[in-house]
């Protein structure tokens, strides 16, 4: 596979006149995290089942792991593995008999498909729990094994579609560390997500869908720097050189006793360099320098005009 897992130009999708997917472009670098958020019903879920060849784009072109979406079907799905928003496992076997269904239906045997089990077994942590019925299982053991029967087949790259919906927040950072794993390992992930600090706290790019369109995309820092209320806070020694710097860069905010200076700006290095020249021009040095963007749900709301999809969930 090479540096492009995923790419696709102009994909568009349609129920009856409801246009779903309005001519998406995307390009995902392989061993990435990418993320696709959006309202609900704003078409996360068809992106995901075009991309996997469970649908039928209506028009434009997409490759994955390579091989085209349309014509090579066969090899793409070879190439991925897919986590749907509900966990598919069998709740009549028992975890250990899960796993080994998905490497019969891979058709891996004897000592290969034993190998592969108790190598996922040990990894998600679920040794312990391996011959109870999965009926048995948390929701957080669910999610695992089922991301785990997703990976008996090594997969290229790996879509997980609202992942942790439902899950405690501490089964929720523990798939996390489970994904962030994944592309330690070269996996390239594309997740859609209901949760916004799910897609700070993971991903690389992130792409926000509205309206059957790509919105905004870049790293979640360039998504936070689009939005105003952006501000570089400069903390000095001493009053004689807060109140010098509040005369340098008019339009900051002092604050006196905690020896700080608000400046507006969108937080990119060369803001920040030109700011720090211009004191340094006037002999003014600031011991601490930090930079305080909005967060995502402050993104969502100034690209959608919507609430958080998190907050929709809730």
């Amino acid at each position: 596979m090479n540096d492009t897992a995923i790419a696709a130009s102009g994909l568009r999708k349609a129920y009856g006149d409801k246009t779903i997917l309005d001519g998406i472009d995307l390009n995902i670098g392989s061993g990435t995290i990418f993320s696709l958020l959006g309202p609900n019903g704003a078409g996360k879920t068809t992106m995901v089942n075009v991309l996997t060849t469970l649908l039928k784009a209506d028009g434009g072109t997409a490759r994955v792991a390579g091989y085209d979406i349309a014509s090579q079907t066969r090899a793409v799905r070879a190439a991925i593995g897919v986590t749907g928003q509900f966990a598919a496992v069998d709740d009549l076997l028992t975890g250990e008999e899960n796993l080994r269904l998905m490497a019969d239906l891979h058709r891996l045997r004897g000592n290969e498909s034993k190998r592969v089990v108790a190598a996922l077994l040990d990894r998600f942590e679920l040794t312990e729990s391996a011959r109870k019925p999965a009926s048995t299982y948390s929701g957080g053991m669910r999610r695992k094994l089922d991301l785990a029967m997703t990976l008996v087949t090594k997969p290229d790259i790996v879509f997980l579609d609202e992942p942790t919906t439902g899950l405690d927040p501490r089964s929720r950072r523990t798939m996390w560390d489970i994904v962030r794993e994944l592309t330690s390992d070269g996996v390239t992930i594309f997740l859609t997500t209901q949760y916004l600090e799910e897609a700070d706290q993971l991903a690389d790019r992130i792409a926000v869908l509205d309206g059957g369109r790509i919105v905004a995309e870049g790293t979640p820092d360039e998504l936070k720097r689009r939005v105003p209320g952006s501000y570089l806070q400069l903390r000095f020694r001493d009053s004689a050189q807060l109140d010098a710097a509040a005369r340098i860069l008019p339009g900051s905010t002092p604050d006196p006793d905690a020896l700080t200076l608000q400046v507006p700006g969108d937080g990119g290095s060369n803001a920040l360099r030109a700011l720090l020249n211009r004191l340094a021009d006037h002999s003014v040095e600031a011991e601490d320098v930090s930079i305080h963007t909005p967060d995502l749900d402050d993104v969502f709301l100034a690209l959608t005009g919507h609430a958080t999809t998190e907050a929709d969930a809730a």
